[in-house]
C-alpha cells in the first residue's frame, strides 16, 4: 500500500517504471479523443466539480485511462469524497500512476497522469480515508470504466 511519504518521494525523486509506453503526436492524440478528453488529459485541464459521469457510479470494474486504456483504478477503492469528483485511495498497480510536483495556481501539489501514456488525471492529496489516507481526486473524462 502507498504511502504519502513514497508518493512524494516519487515526485521528487523519479517514478516507478511503466509496464510498457504509448507516445502519439498532438494530432494523433486530437483524432482519438474529444475535445474535452483531449483538455483535460493533454493539456491539464479540469472538470467542473460534479459535473463528470463517473463521480456517482460504483459499478463493479476497473478504471482505465481513457487515452491509453491502461488500468488505473479498481472499484473496490473508490469513495465517494464529497469533493465533486471520482475519489480513489490506492492506485491498482503502483507503477500505474506517475506523480509531479505541481506548483500552478499558488499552491503546491502532487499531479498524478497515467505513466504509460502521461496523460493528466487529477491531484492526490492526503486527507482520504484510513489505512492509506490518500485521496486521488482524479477527472471523469481522464477514465472509462471497464466493467468486466
Amino acid at each position: 500500500m502507498l504511502t504519502w511519504k513514497e508518493i512524494i518521494n516519487f515526485s521528487v525523486k523519479g517514478n516507478p517504471t511503466p509496464d510498457k509506453r504509448v507516445e502519439k503526436s498532438e494530432k494523433e492524440w486530437r483524432a482519438q479523443l474529444t475535445a474535452e478528453q483531449f483538455r483535460i488529459t493533454r493539456q491539464k485541464g479540469t472538470e467542473r466539480p460534479h459535473t463528470g459521469a463517473l463521480c456517482s457510479i460504483y459499478d463493479e470494474g476497473q478504471y482505465n485511462c481513457v487515452c491509453c486504456n491502461t488500468p488505473l483504478f479498481d472499484s473496490t477503492i473508490k469513495f465517494d469524497s464529497s469533493s465533486g469528483w471520482p475519489s480513489f485511495t490506492q492506485p491498482i498497480k503502483e507503477n500505474a500512476i506517475k506523480y509531479h510536483k505541481d506548483v500552478s495556481f499558488g499552491m503546491v501539489r502532487v499531479e498524478v497522469m497515467c505513466n504509460t501514456c502521461d496523460g493528466h488525471l487529477g491531484h492526490v492529496f492526503p486527507d482520504g480515508p484510513e489505512p492509506s489516507g490518500l485521496r486521488y481526486c482524479i477527472n471523469s473524462e481522464s477514465m472509462v470504466i471497464d466493467k468486466k
